[in-house]
């Protein structure tokens, strides 16, 4: 018999003890001198594994004079990042487009929420492992769709891009009513022991490639498709946090980019890292497969983001029009060059 979605919810877990952290009450505003790091599931966020493995926050700190305590979290899901961000539970959050258009949206004239810089360039697919679906016009009652967060993550919202263009903009959000808010790593181990009602996953790198590894799993939409190449993930902060720490945040941005460098450059030593830090149970070849490919760019520098802040304020997700992705960008001493 096939399991209930609450039985399954129940016996994958839905990361409950990962969101907690993001509805305690406000911290105390952190120093110069310190900063805390919330981030998510996936090679999307090898920079952030880059960074803390070789301390470079901490030796960027110290080349300006001050010595850095670098706290690290992850969570799961662009809604539980977001209130993390708001409680005053964390500086810096990871998170997708969504998340983050989302709450600049929310926070104008008030925390002023931007994003620092993108963790680079990759393309994620949903997949199913019901033979029917060829296409998301073939999603029925039958099917459910596991992703981060529901209506907010940025495969929620790649999800409903592709239903815009497929039915129009006033049906954007026609298949939100099959999705359901699963960590990466219990939908992939769920669609690969089969006998859920989860059926398909929007996911990212590795999760995607290796429930690929099911022969009954297959790519309905690849979001290069859909967008063209593009950032899908980025880091973001409040204004305040940016202004009341200059040095400690300049000495993040500056180990963000000597870590994209590295990445992108050594790719078997960036396939190490990611094992070495996340612990992760991925054969080290197969790994370095996944990110050898040419589509796979470690960058700073976003990437074709405007599409889909453009399309968010078209159909009323978010109430202001950014002018272009400089709006939702903080522009640093050496500014972005993006899209």
């Amino acid at each position: 018999m096939r399991k209930s979605i609450s039985r399954l919810a129940a016996s994958i877990g839905l990361g409950a003890s990962l969101l907690a952290g993001s509805l305690v009450a406000p911290a105390t505003a952190q120093a110069e001198g310190e900063i805390r790091i919330a981030e998510q599931f996936g090679i999307v966020y090898l920079l952030l594994n880059v960074v803390r493995d070789q301390n470079l926050i901490e030796k960027h700190g110290k080349a300006q004079g001050i010595d850095i305590k670098v706290d690290w979290t992850q969570l799961s899901g662009g809604a539980a990042i977001n209130d993390a961000l708001l409680s005053g539970s964390v500086d810096i959050a990871g998170a997708g487009v969504g998340p983050l258009l989302t709450i600049w949206d929310r926070t104008q004239g008030r925390q002023n929420v931007k994003a620092v810089a993108s963790l680079g360039n990759f393309p994620y697919y949903l997949v199913s492992s019901n033979p029917k679906v060829k296409t998301i016009a073939d999603f029925s009652e039958k099917d459910r769709i596991a992703l981060p967060a529901v209506g907010v993550s940025v495969q929620s919202r790649f999800l409903q891009y592709a239903a815009a263009k497929q039915w129009g903009d006033k049906e954007y959000n026609r298949l939100d009513k099959y999705t359901l808010a699963v960590p990466h790593p219990d939908a992939t181990a769920a669609l690969l022991a089969g006998g859920t009602e989860l059926n398909a996953h929007f996911s990212n790198p590795p999760f995607q490639d290796q429930v690929l590894a099911n022969k009954d799993v297959h790519v309905v939409l690849n979001t290069y498709d859909l967008l063209g190449p593009n950032s899908p993930t980025v880091l973001f902060a409040t204004e305040k946090f940016r202004n009341d720490n200059p040095k400690t945040y300049k000495a993040f941005v500056d180990a963000l980019a000597e870590a994209a460098e590295f990445a992108q450059n050594d790719k078997a030593a960036a396939a190490d890292t990611y094992i070495r830090v996340t612990k992760a149970k991925i054969d080290r070849e197969a790994l370095l497969k996944i990110i050898d490919n040419p589509q796979y760019e470690f960058s700073v520098t976003p990437k074709n983001t405007y599409p889909l802040a453009e399309f968010l304020y078209r159909v009323g997700a978010i109430k202001h029009k950014p002018e272009s992705w400089k709006d939702y960008f903080f522009q640093d001493e050496k500014p972005l060059q993006g899209s």
